[in-house]
């Protein structure tokens, strides 16, 4: 008689793709939860168990199918996975004002949940948010020219960040890995031309040259001048593009960008020199270039 075998190890099979009528802040948070269930190996069966849901809603709700899901439904998810609670309820509430729904809705949806005590930030996630905070936002500005939409991705992005902070720190760099997502974030809520690039012809308007042109119609030369410059930053291929913006739109110290895209300092320096020289190849005339 053979002896008795374990049981071969199961994982959940991943469910059913998200629907196309989710916003993008919905997703924020949808998507780490789906990850974090895969990752975990468990089932539904297992996660209606864990939830105290049924597994039509909770198939419903990792679909982002129907309406928005209440922060009741979700913090059982949230909880039966392990996962941080703070930032997953400001992702969740961003979500909600994408949806439409009102300050009371949402209020009241959190008052359904008896609050648990705040989770202890990681510290290695506190530190990193307190260096890259500045950064960070003054990149975010340069393409969505606002304050607090800048603020409010950066927020995010940290706070994707601390959903995922093992996913983070297990990458083989994790200031490249929280680059990549900073920039995919901001670039998705940019201005776009139409092929696709960002748009960065706004910029123009807002540099800090154009206080010392008395002239109007110098200062609008002057403005156009550079809405061409910085359009042509926008065709550079994304390293690139990036290091450029942190340099010379941002005013990021040249010592402290390769910390900031998580690329090596010689990497850095030689993106930066090949966006000089496609830049001074691409704007041939002499107004441009200075």
């Amino acid at each position: 008689m053979k002896p008795p075998q374990d049981p071969p190890s199961r994982r959940g099979r991943p469910p059913e793709p998200i629907c196309e009528s989710a916003g993008t802040a919905h997703r924020t948070w949808l998507e780490p939860v789906r990850t974090r269930l895969t990752v975990s190996g468990l089932t539904l069966d297992e996660l209606v168990n864990r939830s105290g849901y049924s597994k039509t809603r909770l198939s419903e709700l990792l679909r982002g199918k129907g309406y928005y899901p209440g922060w009741e439904i979700t913090y059982s998810v949230v909880r039966a996975l392990d996962i941080p609670v703070s930032p997953a309820c400001r992702l969740w509430k961003a979500a909600a004002v994408e949806a439409e729904k009102d300050t009371d809705w949402i209020k009241n949806r959190i008052l359904d949940v008896q609050a648990p005590a705040p989770e202890e930030q990681p510290v290695a996630h506190l530190a990193f948010t307190q260096a890259m905070w500045q950064p960070y936002t003054a990149y975010a500005r340069a393409f969505l020219q606002s304050d607090r939409r800048a603020q409010q991705v950066v927020a995010e992005t940290f706070d994707i960040l601390w959903l995922t902070w093992d996913e983070a720190t297990a990458s083989p760099d994790t200031p490249r890995h929280a680059w990549l997502l900073l920039h995919a974030r901001v670039l998705a809520r940019a201005a776009q031309r139409p092929d696709g690039r960002p748009d960065l012809r706004a910029a123009a308007f807002s540099t800090a040259c154009q206080a010392d042109i008395g002239d109007l119609t110098e200062r609008l030369a002057h403005i156009g001048v550079l809405a061409r410059f910085f359009d042509t930053i926008a065709s550079l291929p994304p390293d690139q593009m990036d290091v450029t913006v942190l340099r010379y739109l941002c005013g990021i110290p040249a010592h402290t960008v390769p910390g900031v895209v998580g690329l090596s300092e010689a990497v850095t320096h030689t993106l930066d020199h090949h966006a000089r020289g496609a830049l001074t190849t691409l704007l041939s005339d002499t107004d441009t270039q200075e």
